[in-house]
């Protein structure tokens, strides 16, 4: 396996793809835009972009627009040899880890210019977090065009479906905004005991983890009651994850997976988001009249 190629500049980014490109004679490239931390959902990620493409790159950047506070920028794990490692093993070519410096010249005065999320982005996790996503949709159109490879080659972008939201507004972002990219969403990689991967993870300690089960728990007894035609009772789970010690939840949504907006019928995608300590956590599930959707698991112990 060839050795990760780390890029610091923009300017060394484009050398290095442009060169591999060429040798390779390359048609595709699957781009993994992280913020490090990473976990297998990550490589989860990573792998479906080296089954896909002849290169594969990735960013590696903790973007300081999508943070609500200094202390959770602050708090926010980092481990750059690791996940180097995590993206060699995974058969990375190339990562992009730039100071914050290079991607905006000035900050925090700049970028003055920044790309809004819409009505997309005010909604759900945008409610509480009311910046985030425009951090996100901004560092992510920055991406694409860093990324954008020279020639014929087309870039395909990878993206976790753990963060449904986040994926709507960037598919959405890309098509508005006619970026030649290819959005590529992969399941959410869950725990044996069914709590989605998240870098947020590593901050809790085993009893919080214990504790987190609570929202997939919710989910997934959402899941058996709609299949199962009785009534949904959002109240009710709403209760039950809210009293689940350390826990608190911010909400628990059913909404349709094309708008955002609420809804009552199927299929139909189930969002939730609680603080387990001063941890905040997300997770999501579709929920459909058939088989279980590809890519979860079912919960593995009972909900209480």
């Amino acid at each position: 396996m060839a050795e990760l190629i780390i890029t610091r500049t923009v300017a060394e980014l484009r050398s290095e793809m442009a060169e591999l490109i060429r040798d390779r004679d390359a048609t595709s490239v699957g781009l993994i835009p992280t913020m490090g931390a990473l976990h297998g959902g990550h490589s989860a990620l990573m792998q479906a972009a080296r089954a896909a493409h002849e290169v594969v790159v990735a960013s590696l950047f903790i973007n300081p627009l999508q943070f609500e506070s200094p202390l959770d920028l602050e708090r926010y794990p980092r481990d750059l040899a690791g996940d180097c490692q995590t993206m060699q093993d995974a058969g990375v070519d190339i990562v992009f880890a730039p100071e914050v410096e290079e991607m905006y010249p000035g900050y925090p005065d700049a970028p003055i210019i920044r790309v809004s999320s819409g009505r997309m982005g005010t909604t759900l996790e945008g409610a509480s977090r009311p910046s985030h996503f425009d951090g996100v949709a901004t560092v992510v159109a920055k991406l694409f065009n860093i990324f954008d490879p020279p020639g014929p080659a087309r870039l395909h972008a990878y993206f976790g479906e753990k963060d449904a939201q986040q994926v709507m507004i960037v598919k959405r972002m890309v098509a508005d905004m006619n970026f030649p990219v290819t959005i590529e969403p992969v399941p959410t990689q869950r725990t044996p005991a069914g709590l989605a991967m998240s870098s947020r993870n590593l901050l809790l300690s085993d009893e919080q983890e214990e504790a987190a089960l609570a929202l997939s728990n919710a989910l997934f007894a959402l899941r058996e009651r709609a299949r199962a035609g009785r009534d949904w009772d959002l109240e009710g789970l709403r209760r039950q994850v809210h009293s689940t010690p350390d826990v608190t939840l911010d909400y628990l949504e059913v909404v349709d997976p094309a708008t955002l907006e609420p809804t009552t019928e199927l299929p139909a995608l189930a969002l939730i988001a609680a603080y387990v300590g001063s941890v905040r956590l997300i997770d999501n599930l579709h929920i459909d009249p058939g088989a279980p959707t590809s890519g979860t698991s079912q919960r593995t112990r009972p909900l209480r």
